[in-house]
This record gives structure tokens, C-alpha cells and sequence, in this order.
């Protein structure tokens, strides 16, 4: 691997190692043994790999792990009964409703139904206002793992000029919270933006999250930035991020692989969440 490519396995798996050792210590403490559980409505492929890694990550850092899997005519309220019975289960502290759903089903009210501390995935309007506002909470996993690659990659953001392509609640929104509070001078482009590519070339720091192959050209980078690309398409190449990583690579200071990158970290800050999220239920002071 060249040496400006951020390897998210190595930064991920040190995570999972120290989340597993924190685990430990939490529970020889006296600490219940963090649980998370996760809500998979319907048989789509992706979603069930995802899930499956989540569990089977979990299981090795010394968590509980309850997979709730449900047919893809499930109801709204069938679903909102379940994470109600999820919220009064002492033995949960993390609630994750894998997306997407089915499409007659409406998510939005669906993850305002959790708990705000159980809230792994920082998704409920509660944790996604107090991130809005500078204030602890929980925060999504893949944008708090970009953070950890940009920190690993010793990427300065103290008066940056950071780009975020992408507006999503998963990621585009809360990357944008992140970066501003960690001092970058943040522009958010989306679909809508005009002249996108210059947007891009005034940029120290790139995170591209908006789902289109290959969208970030060599041209598009000044020398010496960051990238970091949180694209997953599959494409008859095979895998391939938002980002012509070939073009790339040789302008960027540092940049992310797909895959191998933002991907290998989502999961690590599920896991750092969930513990997180414990310790708040124990009401002990979070670690991060």
C-alpha cells in the first residue's frame, strides 16, 4: 500500500482492540455487558452482510448481540411495538434499525421511537441536535470514522478548507458538524451545487459521500489534499468508491481506498458507541 493511502483496516482494527479491552475493564467494574441489537426488515443482500459483520464484530469485543430479523411485509407499527420493547430491555443499550426499509415503510418516525441513549446510529432528532449544537451525543459511525482516519493521517483541520459532497443524515450532515467543530471552514455541495469541481480544487481536506462512481476526477484535487471517500458502488469493475482513486492518489497528500478504507470503520464506532452508550445507562461518564 503506497504510503499517502489511509489503511482503514489497520486504524479499525485498533479501535475493535481497544473497545474490546474497555469492554473488559467496564464489566470487571462492575459495568452490565453492553448490548446491541439490531431491527432488518426485509432480505435485501447488502443490508444482510452488513448486519451480519455488526453482530459478528460485537460478539468479539465481549458485547451481547440480539439480531431481530423480520419479514419485508412488516408492518409500521409491528416495528414500532418491537423498538418500544427494545427501549424497556435493560440488557440493550444499543438500537440500530438497519436502513433502508421496505418502501411502505416510513423510517423517519421509526428511529424517533429510540431512545436517545440507545440511539447507536445518532440518528434521532435528540442526538442530531446536540451535535448541531456543539453538545455530547451520540454521532454517527461513519462520519466519526472518517474523523479517525483524518486524525491517523495527522490531516490538519484548525482553519482548513474542507468540501463535503453529499447531504445525507448518515453521513453528509453530520460530517459537515464535525469538521465545523473541529475548526475547518466547511462548504456542503449536493446535487444541486453549482460547479462542483472548483468547489473541490479550493479544498485542503474532500469527504465524498453521495453515491456516484467515480465522481471526483484527478483535475478536481489540488495537491497535497485529503480525501476521504465513503463511496460503495458496485459496478462491473467491481467495487468502486465516489472517487477515481487512479487519478487521485498521485495529487492527494492522503486518500482512502475502496475498499478497504471508510468501510472497515463504520462498524469500529458502532462498537465504540454501544459501549459509550452503556456507560451513559450505567451512568458513568463516556469515554470519548
Amino acid at each position: 500500500m503506497s504510503d499517502n493511502v489511509i489503511d482503514g483496516k489497520v486504524v479499525a482494527q485498533e479501535v475493535r482492540d481497544r473497545v474490546k479491552g474497555e469492554v473488559e475493564e467496564f464489566i470487571a467494574s462492575g459495568g452490565p455487558q453492553p448490548g446491541l441489537a439490531t431491527i432488518l426488515v426485509g432480505d435485501d443482500p447488502a443490508s444482510q452482510v452488513y448486519v451480519r459483520n455488526k453482530h459478528e464484530k460485537s460478539r468479539e469485543a465481549g458485547m451481547q448481540s440480539f439480531n431481530h430479523t423480520l419479514p419485508s411485509d412488516t408492518t409500521q407499527d409491528e416495528i414500532a411495538d418491537l423498538i418500544v420493547q427494545l427501549n424497556e430491555d435493560d440488557s440493550v443499550h444499543g438500537i440500530l434499525l438497519q436502513l433502508p426499509v421496505p418502501d411502505h415503510l416510513d423510517s423517519d418516525p421509526l428511529i424517533a421511537l429510540i431512545d436517545p441513549l440507545k440511539d447507536v446510529d445518532g440518528l434521532t432528532p435528540t442526538n442530531a441536535g446536540l451535535l448541531a449544537l456543539g453538545k455530547p451525543g451520540m454521532v454517527p459511525a461513519t462520519p466519526s470514522g472518517c474523523m479517525d482516519l483524518l486524525r491517523a493521517a495527522d490531516t490538519p483541520l484548525e482553519g482548513a478548507e474542507a468540501v463535503v459532497i453529499g447531504r445525507s443524515i448518515l453521513v453528509g450532515k453530520p460530517m459537515h458538524q464535525l469538521l465545523l467543530a473541529a475548526n475547518a471552514t466547511v462548504t456542503q455541495c449536493h446535487s444541486r451545487t453549482r460547479d462542483l469541481a472548483g468547489h473541490c480544487r479550493r479544498a485542503d481536506v474532500i469527504v465524498a459521500a453521495v453515491g456516484v462512481p467515480k465522481l471526483v476526477k484527478g483535475d478536481w484535487v489540488k495537491e497535497g489534499a485529503t480525501v476521504i471517500d465513503v463511496g460503495m458502488n458496485r459496478t462491473d469493475e467491481g467495487l468502486v468508491g465516489d472517487v477515481d482513486f487512479d487519478s487521485v492518489a498521485p495529487r492527494a497528500r492522503a486518500i482512502t481506498p475502496v475498499p478497504g478504507g471508510v468501510g472497515q470503520m463504520t462498524i469500529a464506532m458502532l462498537l465504540v458507541n454501544t459501549l459509550e452508550a452503556a456507560r451513559r445507562q450505567a451512568g458513568v461518564a463516556a469515554a470519548r
